[in-house]
């Protein structure tokens, strides 16, 4: 049964845009990373700047310091945001020389930290006031007296308005250029898809336009990709050319079976119908009632060989002892009026059960076969053995007889329908040894066809054994018997 599951161009489209999406986010956070510190270098650039334009403007006046801020010096903090720009000049005792920061002086901590710092490194910092958070650069110079030289902290700040304005228009910018690209991307993507999964749409259609009953390989040019799936399909039609070979071989042969012994039963009811004569009539009902046997008996087989081959679906098996239900089988086809003839007995059996995993109708159908088939090709007389041995992991099941056996060269045929190996002194059908065949398959089996010295025929099937623990072995089922020589039945 076919389960249909999401399309290939789905699961591709979905696993690329996972991984743009993934690919994406990363992006994201890098680019958000590289607009904050863009922002923060061009603001912390400015604040620079203007305190170094402040610091400039520091003058000594009879030993006063004196501080004029220039204008350009907040013009320099000037952006269209419109941040609230504060500064604060302080001498050395940290006396506000000069301030718009008339209710929050800088942190004596602030000043401690610039005065320490080597090389006088300015000092950039986030500081939160009651004017929210600011960002203050300070430096310290030395500003240059008619006696000597103080040391003067110069300290500007502003607001991060401008700062997250920037941030998110850097940010957007890179957004805006990442949309552009994932769109492309889609476009290309699906593009691609497109022209990837050619071959497979150009393989359908060559596959939905095929005749029903063309069954050659296919002419396609496909990628190395799917090439194992072309090499399937071309293995699939080669097989369903061989099986419709086959069944048109096996209907002619089967057609040909049944017509021969119709024909015969015609012709012996149209001689019959002619004569007056009641003991030709008896002895045309006699061949009529012979001939009518012989064709149920290949009707019979051939339903059975049918059933075998086109069985579907799992068919449940069990554990079964092997011995017994060779004996019971035996014992059955002694009974028989086709047996009267023959020397049907059972080689020395294994002592402890052995178990194997089949069908009891299925083994039974088999072994009846065997043994039909030995006692059809075998002249009267002969000696028939059915033999059960262990072989490693495998269990051999075989029917032995000692008549003429068969040439060689027709061995490897012997399984097919209709296969008599040149026979035809016999009124078998050919059919058993395929039926064998196509039950050991089933069974997991093989079967081997093999000549004995001087003379005789083995057909041995090899199955695998169940191993059980000692608790559970069941009970050898069936007759008596059991012993180091050949039993006879």
């Amino acid at each position: 049964m076919i389960t249909v599951t999401r399309s290939i161009k789905w699961r591709m489209a979905m696993w690329l845009l996972i991984s743009v999406l993934g690919l994406g986010a990363l992006l994201m956070l890098e680019a958000w990373q590289s607009s904050r510190q863009a922002a923060e270098r061009a603001f912390d650039a400015q604040l620079a700047a203007a305190a170094l334009t402040v610091s400039e403007a520091v003058q000594w006046r009879d030993g006063v310091p004196e501080v004029i801020i220039p204008p350009a010096a907040l013009q320099i903090l000037a952006t269209s945001s419109e941040e609230r720009v504060f500064y604060a000049v302080l001498d050395a005792d940290g006396r506000q020389l000069s301030s718009n920061w008339p209710l929050w002086p800088v942190p004596d901590a602030l000043q401690t930290s610039l005065g320490q710092s080597p090389d006088s490194a300015p000092l950039v910092v986030d500081q939160p006031t009651l004017h929210g958070s600011l960002r203050l650069y300070g430096r310290e110079v030395s500003s240059a007296g008619w006696v000597d030289q103080q040391p003067v902290q110069v300290w500007v700040g502003h607001t991060l308005s401008g700062r997250e304005q920037l941030t998110w228009a850097l940010f957007r910018q890179a957004v805006s250029r990442f949309l552009i690209m994932v769109v492309l991307a889609g476009l290309l993507m699906a593009l691609t898809i497109r022209y990837v999964l050619a071959p497979l749409r150009r393989l359908r259609h060559q596959l939905r336009m095929r005749d029903a009953e063309d069954m050659g390989p296919l002419e396609a040019h496909v990628p190395r990709e799917i090439r194992e799936l072309a090499e399937t399909l071309d293995h699939l039609f080669a097989r369903q050319r061989q099986g419709r070979e086959d069944l048109l071989r096996f209907t002619a042969d089967a057609s040909h079976q049944l017509k021969t012994p119709l024909a015969g039963l015609q012709t012996t009811t149209e001689l019959a119908l002619r004569s007056d004569d009641p003991d030709h009539w008896r002895e045309a009902l006699g061949a009529v009632h012979d001939s009518a046997a012989r064709t149920s008996r290949l009707a019979s087989q051939l339903l059975s060989l049918a059933r075998l081959r086109h069985i579907q679906g799992d068919v449940t098996q069990t554990s079964l002892e092997l011995t017994g239900l060779v004996r019971e089988v035996a014992l059955d086809w002694a009974g028989r009026e086709q047996a009267r003839h023959h020397d049907l007995g059972l080689e020395p059996l294994p002592p402890a059960p052995v178990m194997v995993t089949a069908q009891d109708w299925a083994l039974r159908e088999l072994l009846g076969n065997l043994i039909d088939n030995a006692l059809h090709y075998t002249p009267a007389g002969s000696r028939i053995s059915l033999m059960v041995n262990r072989e490693g992991k495998d269990v051999c099941l075989a029917v032995l007889d000692d008549g003429p056996g068969v040439a060689p060269e027709a061995l490897e045929r012997l399984c097919r329908p209709f296969e008599r190996a040149g026979r035809q002194d016999t009124e078998g059908s050919g059919l058993g040894l395929a039926i064998v065949e196509t039950i050991a398959q089933r069974l997991g089996g093989r079967v081997r066809v093999t000549n004995l010295q001087p003379h005789g025929l083995q057909v041995a099937l090899w199955l695998p054994e169940v191993r059980l623990s000692g608790a559970g072995l069941p009970e050898k089922r069936g007759l008596p018997g059991d012993s180091s020589a050949r039993t006879e039945v």
